[in-house]
């Protein structure tokens, strides 16, 4: 792959209840900051959003958030960034984090999350994108999903090159090196979908 300038780190807005989730967003956002790899994240200062970022910039590295105006305030938009992007919707931040984005990261999250993470699934499958998605797997917490995902293949709504889509990792510091791996993209860039 071309040299990883930029990683979009799609995660929680809450803590969880594994505080190794907490400490994974944490090690992430010092391995960025070191490898001076720019963070695009969704804005917040809570949760491990805020820790990730927080991480990241504690480390001299760049953050970028993207945050939609009605989110602002339930996320608590984070005020200590180099950039901070208060944008009209939802998509117009996932379209946002797409472009200023050479790679995406999941770490654990809710619904929010998952819907970051599919979209950005979907448009690979599509053939919009061929940029690297990684699934974080800290204690087995995607294992469900990847159950999910299999079963949607076995019951013939997905193919078996779906799991290609993404790689998972089970530890923060694979990431990077996982991303440095693929790859060059097979799609050329297309513009996000606004």
């Amino acid at each position: 792959m071309t040299p990883l300038t930029s990683l979009c780190v799609y995660c929680g807005s809450a803590f969880g209840s594994n505080p190794r989730h907490q400490e994974a967003a944490r090690r992430l956002g010092q391995l960025m900051a070191a490898r001076h790899v720019t963070l695009v994240y969704g804005g917040g200062r809570v949760g491990l959003m805020g820790t990730l970022a927080d991480a990241v910039a504690g480390g001299g590295g760049t953050v970028v958030g993207i945050i939609p105006r009605h989110l602002e305030q339930k996320e608590v938009g984070h005020r200590g960034l180099a950039e901070l992007h208060v944008v009209d919707s939802m998509h117009s931040r996932k379209a946002m984090m797409f472009d200023r984005s050479d790679a995406f990261a999941i770490l654990p999250g809710g619904l929010g999350t998952l819907d970051e993470a599919f979209e950005m699934l979907t448009w690979r499958q599509l053939r919009l994108h061929d940029k690297p998605v990684i699934l974080i797997d800290i204690d087995g917490y995607w294992q469900p999903l990847l159950t999910l995902i299999d079963h949607v293949i076995e019951q013939g709504f997905a193919t078996a090159t779906s799991r290609r889509l993404f790689t998972v990792v089970s530890e923060v510091d694979e990431v990077l090196d996982c991303i440095a791996r693929e790859p060059l993209p097979a799609v050329p860039d297309a513009p996000a979908l606004i």
